[in-house]
């Protein structure tokens, strides 16, 4: 159990990732292929990235290269999920370039000790092999991860929705306290339920980094070394019904079934996010309606669901979306 520790300075810089970071998600998604736990709520894209890294003729480089970097352990290198991504993927490119070689060795050094490093490993202190190293993370993630770009941020978003509700009717205290089941709040201690870590965190006035990931699975991922800028990756996924899964039905005649006013007026409430109780209202229709309309739409792949508590946050998919922006106005008919 990692136990962080806050101040009232910290509370107040207390953050959630406003998009997808990609070198944790190039990190997760290694993960999925090292272990079963989940595989259900990844089972379509991990057919598909198999087949594309067949495709590319990644596998061989993924298996000898990325994988031993990244084992589904209790630790991995620090330096190849810089807090500088949070800006975009140059900025992680820049921030693994310029790590001091000392800071290198000694990450895979532990490495080696907690779950073992292959024996190249120390020649990442050199810039010239990590630039081969940025290179096939390049190649693996605008193979297998860059296809469900629209998936992830549609989960990002919904989160991000979802926390932003906990905010404002909570303030930061409801927003930790939303965290749960892998995180719990305790003022002023966030218990995090990371596996193999067990230790005691002081952000000492830094605050802390929230960062949403599609292809974290499990156990929430802090940043080992303590005295980097404080960060624990989350999943969107994990025990979240109905979230951000391959829809069930995405034929022509599931479509068919969800023209109409209504729904077209519901996915236009989905498209800033809104609660069951608040469809029905904004609608004047019943909650049991509400529930019915928002179960057609969701089972046509047009909206994601998520529990939180006692209520149930709508909102749209990069279909949904799409069919939004296809039709501004709802014309469509009951």
């Amino acid at each position: 159990m990692l136990r962080i520790h806050f101040t009232d300075a910290d509370l107040a810089r207390t953050r959630v990732a406003a998009a997808a970071d990609p070198f944790w998600e190039i990190a997760s998604s290694l993960h999925r292929f090292q272990t079963r736990r989940g595989r259900w709520a990844y089972a379509e894209w991990h057919r598909t990235a198999r087949s594309r890294l067949h495709e590319e003729r990644l596998e061989t480089t993924v298996r000898g290269m990325l994988l031993p970097l990244f084992p589904r352990a209790a630790y991995f290198p620090d330096f190849l999920t810089p807090a500088a991504a949070g800006g975009g993927w140059d900025a992680g490119v820049d921030a693994i370039m310029s790590a001091p070689a000392p800071q290198v060795l000694q990450e895979i050094q532990t490495l080696a000790q907690v779950s073992g490093a292959p024996a190249w490993a120390p020649r990442l202190a050199e810039t010239k092999i990590r630039a081969e190293l940025v290179q096939v993370l390049r190649a693996y993630y605008n193979a297998v991860i860059a296809p469900q770009s629209d998936r992830v941020q549609a989960s990002l978003e919904a989160e991000r929705c979802l926390r932003a509700r906990a905010l404002l009717t909570g303030g930061i205290d409801g927003l930790l306290q939303s965290l749960r089941p892998t995180m719990r709040w305790e003022p002023p201690v966030l218990h995090v339920d990371a596996h193999g870590d067990d230790r005691d965190l002081h952000l000492a006035g830094r605050g802390l980094l929230l960062v949403p990931s599609y292809f974290c699975w499990g156990s929430p991922v802090p940043i080992a070394d303590p005295g980097l800028p404080p960060v624990v990756v989350y999943s969107v996924l994990d025990g979240a019904p109905n979230c951000d899964r391959a829809p069930a039905l995405t034929t022509v005649s599931a479509l068919a079934g969800v023209v109409g006013r209504s729904r077209a007026a519901i996915l236009h409430a989905c498209a800033a996010g809104a609660t069951t109780g608040e469809l029905a209202r904004a609608l004047a229709i019943s909650a049991s309606a509400a529930t019915q309309h928002s179960s057609a739409l969701r089972d046509a792949g047009l909206i994601n669901s998520r529990r939180s508590a006692n209520t149930v946050l709508h909102t749209l998919t990069p279909l949904g979306a799409a069919l939004v922006q296809a039709n501004p106005l709802a014309r469509a008919e009951d």
